[in-house]
C-alpha cells in the first residue's frame, strides 16, 4: 500500500493527478485524510521547491476601499496577500492543527487563564528591525483596545493584562480560554513593529514577501524577503502578485490565457469545463465555508422572531446546492458550523423547505407586503442566481421577496453589515469559538445579525473555558439551537473551496480553506 501512495503522491506534485483524486484513492486504501495529507506535503517538498519566477493570481473580493491594515482586512485579496508579507504568532495547519510561528513556544496555566508565549529569536521585520516581545506586546494592545475597529476585538475581549518579561510574552485572561493558541492565527493578528501603532497600513511584516504595489481594487504584490527566517519553506518566487478580478469569467479568461497561474472561488458551472483544458487543474476542499442570508434582528421588521422562521422555513436549501453549487457542498441548518470544526454537535434536527409552516409563521408575524433582500455576487459566487431561487420559494408560502443586485464593488463597505438584509459569506474559523466570538457574540463587532443573546454569550464564555470535551460540546449543542431557532442569519448551504491552478504550479498541497489557507502564493513555486 505505502508503495502505491507515493506513487499516486509523485503523480499529484507532478501535476498529473489532482488533490481530491489522490485523496479520494487513498481513503479507498484505508488511509486517513490527515495521513495522506501530510504524506502529499512531504512528497511535493521532496520534489522541489524551484527557486525564480513570478507567480500571479486573479483572486476575487477586492473593493477600491481596501487596506493593508490588519485590523481592517475584511475581503479576499487583501486577505491571501496578507499571507506573504505578514506572520501571526501561530497558524493553523493543513489539516486543522497549530503550527507555531513567530512564538516559539506557547504554554498555558493549570486553569487556562495565563498564556506565555516565547517569542522566536532571529526574526526580521522588512524595515530591518528584529522581532521582538513589546512587538507583539503592542500588536495585541491595539487590537484589544475597546476603542479598536479590528475584527479580532470580539476574540480578545477577555484579556485582562499583557506583558513582556525578556523575550516572553505572558498573557493573562480575565476567563479561562482552552482555544487560546487558535485565537493567536486570526489573520488580522499579524505582528508588526509597534503594533502598527505608527503606521498600521504601512505592510511592514516579517513574511516571505516585502511588499512592493499595493493599488486597491486593482493589484497588489511583493518582492522575496532575503532575511525570511524560514525560506526554506516559503517564498521561492522572486516574485508574487495578485490581481484584483472580481467577475467570475474575467478571472477564468486569465487563468486560460497565462495571465495568472491560480485563481480561487471557481464557479461551479464551469469546473467541467476547466477540467478538460490540458494544463490546468482543479482543486476542491471541503471545510467551514458557508454561504448566508443575514438579518438584522434588532430592525423591523425583522426583530420578529416569527418573521425570520418564516425565512428560515421558506427557504429551499437542498435545490440551492444542486443548482447553486451544483453540488461542491451541502446543506446547512442556520448555524456556521458543520462538522470539519472540532466537537460538531451532531443530531441537531436538520431544518428543510416547509412553505406551509414558513406561510403559518409570516402570518404570526403580523406583517404584510413585500421584504427588500440585497445581493451581490461578491457576497458569494452565485448570490444572485440564490437570490432567485429563494424568491420562488418564499412565492409558495405566500411571502413576496423583492430581490435587489447591488454593484460588487463597495459590496462589503457599504452593504454587508449596513443594510437590514443582505447575503454574506464566512470562510469559517478554526474553532467554534472562534466563529461565533467573531460574529454572534453580542459585542462582536462583525455582529452583521444584530443578534444580542444574554443566554448565548453566557454559554459561550462557559464554552470557552469547559476543558472537559464533552461538556464543552453539549454547550456548543445549545448554541447552535439557540441561533438556530433565534438568530437572524439563514445558512442554506456550505460551499467547498474550489481552486483552478497551472500546471506550472508546484508545492500545492490542498487545506481546509481556498488556495492552501491561503497560503498558496507564499509556498508554492514555479516548475518552468
Amino acid at each position: 500500500m505505502s508503495e502505491e501512495l507515493d506513487y499516486l503522491s509523485r503523480r499529484v506534485a507532478s501535476g498529473r493527478l489532482s488533490r481530491r483524486e489522490f485523496l479520494g484513492r487513498a481513503t479507498a486504501l484505508g488511509v486517513s485524510a490527515t495521513f495522506a495529507n501530510s504524506l502529499l506535503a512531504s512528497v511535493v517538498h521532496a520534489q522541489g521547491p524551484v527557486r525564480g519566477g513570478i507567480i500571479k493570481g486573479g483572486v476575487r473580493g477586492g473593493e477600491a476601499t481596501d487596506s493593508l491594515d490588519p485590523a481592517t482586512i475584511a475581503t479576499g485579496v487583501p486577505l491571501i496577500f496578507s499571507k506573504c508579507w505578514g506572520e501571526t504568532l501561530t497558524e493553523q495547519t493543513l489539516d486543522g492543527g497549530i503550527e507555531n510561528r513567530i512564538a516559539e513556544s506557547v504554554v498555558s496555566s493549570n486553569d487556562a487563564k495565563t498564556w506565555t508565549m516565547k517569542i522566536r529569536k532571529g526574526i526580521e521585520f522588512h524595515n530591518g528591525k528584529t522581532v521582538t516581545a513589546e512587538d507583539v506586546v503592542a500588536t495585541l494592545q491595539r487590537h484589544s483596545d475597546p476603542k479598536s475597529k479590528s475584527g479580532a476585538l470580539g476574540l480578545l475581549k477577555s484579556i485582562d493584562t499583557i506583558k513582556a518579561n525578556g523575550d516572553e510574552v505572558v498573557v493573562t485572561l480575565s476567563e479561562a480560554n482552552a482555544d487560546f493558541p487558535y485565537l493567536m492565527t486570526d489573520f488580522h493578528l499579524i505582528i508588526q513593529p509597534n503594533g502598527g501603532k505608527d503606521n498600521p497600513a504601512g505592510g511592514i511584516g516579517s513574511g516571505p514577501y516585502k511588499v512592493s504595489v499595493f493599488e486597491p481594487g486593482v493589484r497588489c504584490g511583493g518582492e522575496r524577503f532575503d532575511n525570511f527566517w524560514q525560506s526554506d519553506k516559503m517564498g521561492f518566487a522572486d516574485q508574487v502578485e495578485l490581481l484584483a478580478i472580481n467577475d467570475n469569467t474575467a478571472r477564468i479568461s486569465a487563468l486560460m490565457a497565462g495571465q495568472v497561474h491560480m485563481i480561487d472561488k471557481v464557479d461551479p458551472k464551469v469546473v467541467d469545463q476547466i477540467k478538460r483544458v490540458p494544463n490546468l487543474k482543479v482543486e476542491v476542499v471541503s471545510g467551514p465555508g458557508c454561504y448566508t442570508f443575514g438579518m438584522f434582528c434588532d430592525t423591523p421588521p425583522f426583530n420578529n422572531n416569527d418573521l425570520r422562521m418564516a425565512f428560515k422555513l421558506a427557504i429551499d436549501r437542498q435545490e440551492m446546492v444542486d443548482k447553486v453549487l451544483r453540488g461542491y457542498g451541502t446543506v446547512g441548518n442556520d448555524f456556521p458550523i458543520n462538522a470539519s470544526y472540532r466537537l460538531f454537535p451532531e443530531g441537531i434536527e436538520q431544518r428543510t423547505f416547509d412553505p406551509d409552516k414558513a406561510a403559518f409563521h409570516y402570518k404570526k408575524s403580523g406583517h404584510s407586503g413585500a421584504i427588500l433582500l440585497q445581493v451581490a455576487e461578491a457576497g458569494f459566487s452565485g448570490a444572485v442566481d440564490a437570490a432567485q431561487l429563494y424568491q420562488q420559494s418564499c412565492a409558495k408560502a405566500g411571502i413576496t421577496l423583492d430581490v435587489k443586485r447591488v454593484p460588487d464593488d463597495g459590496f462589503w463597505s457599504e452593504v454587508w453589515n449596513k443594510q437590514p438584509f443582505t447575503n454574506g459569506f464566512w470562510s469559517g474559523r478554526p474553532t467554534q469559538d472562534q466563529m461565533y466570538s467573531t460574529v454572534y457574540l453580542s459585542t462582536a463587532p462583525w455582529n452583521d445579525t444584530r443578534f444580542f443573546n444574554e443566554k448565548f454569550d453566557k454559554l459561550l464564555l462557559e464554552a470557552r473555558g469547559e476543558l472537559d470535551q464533552d461538556k464543552r460540546k453539549n454547550l456548543y449543542r445549545e448554541m447552535a439551537i439557540i441561533l438556530r431557532d433565534e438568530g437572524g442569519v439563514i445558512v442554506p448551504m456550505f460551499n467547498n473551496f474550489i481552486d483552478a491552478i497551472s500546471d506550472k504550479v508546484g508545492g500545492y498541497v490542498g487545506g481546509r480553506n481556498a488556495l492552501m489557507n491561503r497560503y498558496a502564493f507564499a509556498k508554492c513555486w514555479l516548475t518552468a
